[in-house]
């Protein structure tokens, strides 16, 4: 019984990890979307990127210690350590009395990297899952 359980558990790890990195994608999209925001309604700012940050799931087994289970994510937090890019447009409607207009601290050329890592994570944990699954259609075979 416990080959059946890490079986689903390895594939419960790796249904998280692609929900997690689903979850990265979508925050990297809603950045490049933000991109040219140079005004937030609610604070008046330029849009501030924003970042996923990973953690681990643990799970307590029989014998009581812990054991990893996944991945989740546990906070969307906002860049403070990247500044705003400052360019001169003195006809922008945001523009400040030099001409000069904050821009978001978004930079598409690294979101784009980050876009294709967590697709290439999310697609290496569809292979796992379907090698799960491969493997549990082998089972149950082995076992008629």
């Amino acid at each position: 019984m416990s080959g059946i359980r890490s079986l689903f558990q390895g594939m419960n790890i790796s249904a998280s990890a692609m929900k997690a990195e689903r979850a990265r994608v979508d925050i990297i999209a809603k950045n490049i979307a933000h991109s040219g925001t140079t005004r937030m309604p609610d604070t008046g700012e330029p849009y501030r990127r924003e970042v996923v940050h990973f953690a681990p799931v643990y799970q307590r087994n029989a014998q009581g210690g812990l054991d990893v289970n996944g991945v989740q994510v546990s906070q969307v937090a906002k860049d403070y350590t990247t500044p705003f890019e400052l360019i001169n447009d003195p006809n922008h409607p945001d523009a400040d009395e030099d001409g000069n207009v904050r821009m978001p601290n978004v930079n598409t050329v690294k979101e784009m990297a980050e876009m294709i890592t967590a697709l290439r994570a999310y697609e290496a944990n569809v292979q796992v899952a379907e090698s799960f699954e491969r493997m549990a259609q082998m089972g149950l075979r082995l076992a008629e």
